[in-house]
């Protein structure tokens, strides 16, 4: 007979086996609308009734909403020997489109994107170095390029951003005091979300975004009527082209993308042209010093190696960086996912 500590483990192991069905199924439950139809619902609805509005076979939704509702996303309640369903507050909050806090256009990359391209995994641990040509074809030197082949495709990478950053935004960007930093360029800020969150907690700053041209050209129409002159979008490479002086640059999900020596040549860049008593915000995932977590750091390390030259970093990694390229009094705060580092000129 099985102990409990077997039971637990055959449940992890399953989990493990599994997981890429589950993050379909969910994937798949976003898309079709399922969550959408019952937070508009004021009743709980029976599979059929989901399956007539949705236009979807009775037989396959029904085996969708049993598996979201074994993952706790929706609720099965009993009504006349019939099964009704309703969201859970997990399903109305995080997966419904409609919700202010939905992560639907992130999971919806996730699942047209990531998915595909972790096929090649084993390929780049065993090679060590990125995938983009199996991935993406010859000519293509990380993801950031694919998302920018097309309008439509920045437009795709512009709302997972949005939806990313609706959930982490405010708390990195409060982590530490900014209200003094007048002039902030975020640089590689693609759609202005986060220049949104950091206006709204900050209205006396200004915030420029500094980014590719074809990722600028699309980013003003993205933000239209949002941010009216508190945000400004500059085009360029921060790498190749001149960065203009600020009292802050926030490298949001950027340096875990380059090696040592890129991320020395930015950060050295950045420290030259900062106004004196500036500094720059780095906001990324921390690992842990011994580096046995926290998870979500290390899956996001992981997964870099299909697409970049970097890595995921502890804080100790980032205080060498920033304190070689003349930045000092770094401090970092924990977040829920996303950490924030601040140095200072």
């Amino acid at each position: 007979m099985s102990s409990p500590e077997d039971n637990e483990a055959l449940k992890i192991l399953f989990q493990y086996q599994h997981g890429f069905i589950i993050s379909k199924i969910v994937f798949t439950a976003s898309e079709l609308g399922v969550f959408d139809l019952l937070l508009e619902s004021e009743e709980p609805l029976s599979s059929g009734a989901i399956a007539e509005c949705l236009g979807t076979s009775p037989s396959g939704t029904e085996r969708l909403l049993e598996a979201c509702a074994g993952l706790k996303l929706l609720r099965i309640e009993k009504k006349d020997s019939e099964g009704l369903y309703r969201n859970t507050n997990l399903a109305s909050l995080y997966l419904a489109k409609s919700s202010p806090k939905s992560q639907y256009y992130y999971m919806k990359l996730l699942s047209e994107y990531g998915y595909a391209s972790f096929q090649y995994f084993t390929d780049a641990v065993r090679e060590g170095k990125k995938q983009m040509e199996s991935i993406h074809g010859p000519s293509l030197d990380n993801c950031y390029q694919a998302f920018s082949r097309s309008k439509e495709e920045v437009q795709r990478f512009f709302c997972g951003m949005d939806d990313a950053w609706s959930l982490y935004g405010q708390e990195v960007l409060s982590a530490f005091d900014l209200s003094h930093f007048p002039i902030i360029y975020d640089l590689g800020g693609s759609s202005g979300a986060l220049a949104k969150q950091c206006i709204s907690l900050y209205p006396n700053t200004t915030v420029t975004v500094l980014d590719r041209p074809e990722v600028v050209e699309t980013a003003k129409k993205h933000l239209v009527s949002s941010g009216g002159r508190q945000i400004a979008f500059q085009e360029g490479d921060f790498f190749n082209d001149p960065v203009p002086e600020a009292d802050l640059y926030i490298l949001a999900r950027i340096l875990y993308n380059w090696d040592d020596e890129k991320c020395m040549q930015l950060l050295r860049k950045l420290n030259k042209v900062c106004k004196p008593g500036g500094g720059v915000l780095i906001i990324e995932p921390l690992l842990d010093e011994d580096r046995s977590g926290p998870l979500e750091a290390q899956v996001y390390s992981a997964a870099l190696l299909l697409h970049f030259d970097g890595k995921g970093r502890a804080f100790s990694e980032h205080n060498t960086l920033l304190s070689a390229a003349g930045f000092t009094d770094v401090e970092s705060k924990k977040g829920k996912f996303f950490d924030a580092i601040l140095g200072r000129k």
